[in-house]
């Protein structure tokens, strides 16, 4: 009955936004780990993307770093102002910041604990942590040139909102740089039809469920771990479900592919 009166809920735009809010204001507030710095499943490169030095010699949650490495290099973001809607723990913003050079970072996020501790464990001139809503971002018209959104925007009350405000705060030219899934080959469908029409040109689309499922079961074990390590032991079956372990239904559903994944690069026309 429980599980039901939840799946009606989530129905509803409040809903959505509560349910998001609430869950990673908790992750951060009782979970606040050092050594966990993403919230992604994980991204295994493709034989013909060149791997990057830093996620190869990182010692932990690899393959999360992975997916923001070979999102934002699908845009020259070196000495370009950033936007990270959605930037959690801020794990993949320090890592831009380091390894691919932009001017200036901006990880905003919804979640109060979340900004307050990204801010305490990433640090760098170039690099801030907003509170902010996605479907009301407090910047200005045209003042940023790469938005990066990863594994976020399915949580949203008003997706087409968010996808508005994205492209008010782009520069003309600039890009969205999006990874999501969606729990059904039909709500992938209205995602992209939602896509097609925020007015932001559809550079590259590509389905990358397998990449996501070889991450999830590369790091397995290393992501048990971490679970037993820093979460109680009452909520670990839990979190292992909310983490897509292998064996979970995230995990299950994405490999049978009715829960589809995939990047986007979208562009801001040049005359708006």
């Amino acid at each position: 009955m429980i599980n039901k009166t939840i799946r009606l809920l989530k129905g509803y735009p409040w809903f959505k936004r509560l349910n998001a809010k609430i869950t990673y204001e908790l992750l951060a507030k009782y979970i606040p780990a050092s050594d966990w710095h993403f919230m992604n499943y994980g991204y295994m490169a493709n034989e013909n993307e060149k791997p990057s030095d830093i996620c190869e010699k990182a010692s932990r949650q690899r393959y999360s770093m992975q997916m923001y490495h070979y999102l934002a290099s699908k845009a020259n973001v070196e000495g370009k102002k950033l936007l990270e809607i959605g930037s959690g723990r801020g794990g993949g913003a320090n890592y831009i910041v380091r390894a691919l050079k932009p001017a200036s970072y901006t990880g905003m996020d919804i979640a109060k604990n979340s900004v307050v501790l990204a801010n305490k464990i990433h640090v760098a001139p170039n690099l801030k942590f907003i509170q902010g809503s996605a479907e009301a971002i407090p910047l200005a018209d045209n003042s940023i040139d790469v938005v990066i959104n990863v594994e976020s925007c399915h949580g949203y009350g008003c997706v087409a909102t968010f996808l508005a405000e994205a492209k008010r705060v782009l520069s003309p030219g600039g890009y969205l740089l999006l990874v999501d899934f969606r729990n059904s080959l039909e709500n992938m469908k209205i995602f992209k039809e939602q896509l097609s029409s925020s007015g932001l040109e559809c550079v590259e689309e590509e389905n990358i469920s397998d990449n996501v499922v070889r991450a999830i079961e590369a790091e397995d074990p290393e992501k048990r771990e971490l679970i037993g390590k820093l979460v109680p032991a009452k909520w670990q079956k839990l979190f292992c479900e909310f983490a897509g372990v292998v064996g979970s239904p995230f995990h299950t559903t994405l490999k049978a592919g009715t829960r589809p994944y995939y990047r986007f690069v979208l562009r801001k026309p040049t005359l708006a």
